[in-house]
């Protein structure tokens, strides 16, 4: 090996030793090893869907009866916690979503999701809600929640769906 082509590969050596990676000489903490107090401070976002469904507590949804789209006194009290957050929150906007079981035509579901979701819409505007901060959509049979053709899924899917949005 001649002088020059040593001088190069210990030239090349020096400058790949130079890049490479050190370990840091103080490691970051571990994401899951948090103390009691970071703990307590960890949670959702205030103000998020996240917030909005731990507030909730499982009342995000209401469900209906076969071919029914009123309020009865369990949807009532779900839909005056959902209200407790809007109004905690002023600025946040939400969707209610009208939803049915896989009986009946698509029109039919279509225009009974429809009615499911304006129920829950003049509910939460009875108690406070501005209901320009509030839309309804149906998804008819489109998006269930349950799948199977029994009546278990079929009470899962006859529902409306509060979703909060920015």
């Amino acid at each position: 090996m001649s002088k020059r082509n040593l001088a190069l590969l210990l030239a090349l050596s020096a400058a790949l030793s130079a890049c490479a990676s050190k370990a840091p000489k103080q490691l970051p903490p571990d994401p899951g090893a948090g103390t009691a107090a970071d703990s307590a401070q960890q949670g959702p976002i205030p103000g998020s869907q996240a917030d909005f469904a731990a507030f909730a507590r499982g009342q995000d949804t209401v469900y209906f009866d076969t071919d029914r789209y009123n309020i009865d006194s369990e949807d009532a009290a779900a839909l005056a916690t959902q209200a407790q957050w809007l109004m905690r929150y002023p600025a946040k906007r939400a969707t209610i979503e009208g939803h049915c079981d896989e009986r009946g035509t698509r029109e039919y579901n279509l225009a009974l999701g429809e009615r499911r979701a304006n129920a829950a819409k003049t509910y939460l505007a009875s108690l406070g809600v501005d209901a320009s901060r509030l839309t309804s959509v149906s998804y008819g049979k489109e998006r269930p929640a349950a799948l199977g053709s029994d009546e278990a899924s079929w009470a899962k899917n006859r529902r409306a769906v509060t979703v909060t949005i920015d």
